[in-house]
C-alpha cells in the first residue's frame, strides 16, 4: 500500500521518523482496514461496483495515487466504506486498459488521471454514478454510523494511553481492552432472543 503509514491488526502503526502515529492507529477502524465488514445491518463492502464509479469522480476532481483514493472514499463515507488495495489497484488498471485513466509521475509518486475520453465517460455517466460513497454511507443505520465513530474516538484514547501512560496504566487499559473483547464476543454468541 502507498503512504507513509499502512498496517492492520497486530501491525506497527509508524510514521516517517518511526514514532507511532496516531492517526494510522485510528485509521485501521475505518472499515476493518479496507476488509469490509459483514452483517444484517448492511455493513458489507460498499455497493459493487461503485469502487469504479468512485475512483472517475475522484480522479475528475484532480489526479490522486492509488492511497489517497482509498482515504478520500473513506473520508466521504463517514468511515463505512473503504476498498482494499485488492479492489482498487485491480479497478484502476482496467480504466487504464480502457485508457479512461492514465498515469503520470509527479515528486516521484505514481498519479493517475482521467484522460479525454475519461472525462467524456464521466459526462455522459454521471447521473448514472450519482456520489457512491454517499449510497455507501446511507446504506447502514445510524447505530452503525455511532459505532464507528465510538471505534475511532476509543482508538485515539488508546494511543494516548500508550503514548502517554506509564506501565500501570499501559497494564489497565491492555486489561480493559481484553474485557472489553470478550464482552463484544459473547454479544455475538447470544442467540436472538437474549440479545433483543
Amino acid at each position: 500500500m502507498e503512504g507513509p503509514c499502512a498496517g492492520g491488526p497486530g501491525g506497527r502503526h509508524r510514521g516517517r521518523f518511526g514514532r507511532l502515529d496516531p492517526e494510522g492507529f485510528a485509521r485501521g477502524f475505518r472499515g476493518g482496514w479496507g476488509s469490509g465488514m459483514r452483517g444484517p445491518l448492511g455493513m458489507g463492502r460498499a455497493p459493487r461496483g461503485n469502487v469504479r464509479a468512485a475512483i472517475l469522480l475522484l480522479l475528475e476532481e484532480q489526479p490522486r495515487n492509488g492511497y489517497q483514493i482509498m482515504q478520500e472514499i473513506a473520508a466521504r463515507s463517514n468511515g463505512v466504506w473503504q476498498p482494499s488495495p485488492g479492489s482498487v489497484y485491480p479497478a484502476l488498471q482496467q480504466l487504464e486498459d480502457e485508457a479512461l485513466v492514465a498515469v503520470q509521475e509527479a515528486d516521484g509518486q505514481k498519479l493517475y488521471r482521467l484522460t479525454e475520453a475519461g472525462v467524456a465517460h464521466v459526462e455522459a455517466h454521471r447521473a448514472e454514478y450519482g456520489l457512491p460513497w454517499d449510497a455507501a454511507s446511507g446504506a447502514v443505520g445510524s447505530e452503525v454510523h455511532e459505532l464507528v465513530s465510538l471505534m475511532r474516538q476509543s482508538a485515539a484514547a488508546l494511543f494516548q494511553v500508550v503514548r502517554a501512560g506509564d506501565r500501570a496504566q499501559v497494564a489497565k487499559a491492555a486489561q480493559l481492552m481484553r474485557e472489553t473483547r470478550r464482552g463484544l464476543y459473547r454479544i455475538l454468541a447470544e442467540d436472538g432472543t437474549d440479545a433483543e
